[in-house]
């Protein structure tokens, strides 16, 4: 059975996997396939274990991936509205970009992931037209403080840039015993450790107590996480148990 309304995209892919061009032109790909559905999320990336076995470069630190999506994202900004953008490097380099067919959407959207003051809210401020960040509520609130700020600075509408904020893993069951053994098991099966603590992994009451003050915030779009193979009970749970509660926040 086909959706109708889900909106398809990554939140959010490596800038270093792809070239911006090519990142581009599979975002139209994709919006033409889902019928104007598709967002383009990216990010400096942050795994530097994964581009190890891909063979990938991950460049010297972060600061140096932070200035290759400061490049990126105008080569996609322009492709994606057809202004067949020029770049001359020094990471990436093209001439006159064309992008046809264009997208189905007038404005594909450009979501980008992170929260760093310094760089990555600039970039949010002038060319995202939505944000990822992740945090405790405080450190989200903080973000948020930060990113009006930028936005003043280049003269830029908040209210344009939708706020997402990524909630982690989420398992749902009757105790947190038995979510926590779920949670567990699926980073057994690759062989590691839990990545992460703090994630929303107990029981609906549980669960909506501490998504409830990001909602309260005002980021009432939540990016989560499901266990794989599929844990068919936590999506479900979370559409019709919690997601009911937090809208009426």
């Amino acid at each position: 059975e086909a959706t109708k309304n889900v909106r398809i995209g990554l939140m959010v892919g490596a800038n270093t996997f792809r070239e911006p061009a090519l990142t581009a032109k599979l975002a139209t790909t994709l919006d033409h396939i889902s019928g104007g559905r598709a967002i383009l999320g990216i990010g400096a990336a942050w795994f530097e274990e994964e581009h190890q076995h891909f063979g990938l470069n991950f460049g010297d630190g972060f600061p140096e991936r932070l200035r290759w999506l400061g490049e990126a994202l105008p080569i996609m900004r322009g492709m994606l509205d057809g202004t067949e953008p020029t770049a001359t490097g020094p990471r990436y380099k093209s001439q006159t970009v064309r992008n046809l067919p264009a997208p189905v959407q007038k404005h594909l959207p450009i979501f980008i992931g992170g929260g760093g003051e310094q760089v990555t809210l600039k970039l949010v401020a002038k060319y995202g037209d939505g944000n990822n960040v992740g945090g405790t509520p405080e450190q989200v609130a903080h973000k948020e403080e930060v990113l009006l700020k930028h936005c003043a600075a280049v003269g830029r509408n908040p209210d344009e840039i939708e706020r997402t904020v990524g909630i982690g893993n989420v398992v749902i069951r009757n105790n947190q015993a038995d979510a926590q053994k779920i949670y567990e098991a699926q980073f057994a099966r690759n062989g590691i450790s839990p990545l992460w603590e703090n994630q929303p992994v107990g029981t609906v009451d549980q669960i909506v107590e501490q998504l409830a003050p990001y909602v309260k915030l005002g980021y009432k779009h939540l990016v989560a996480g499901f266990s794989t193979p599929h844990d068919e009970e936590s999506l479900i749970r979370f559409a019709e148990e919690v997601k009911p509660q937090l809208e009426k926040i």
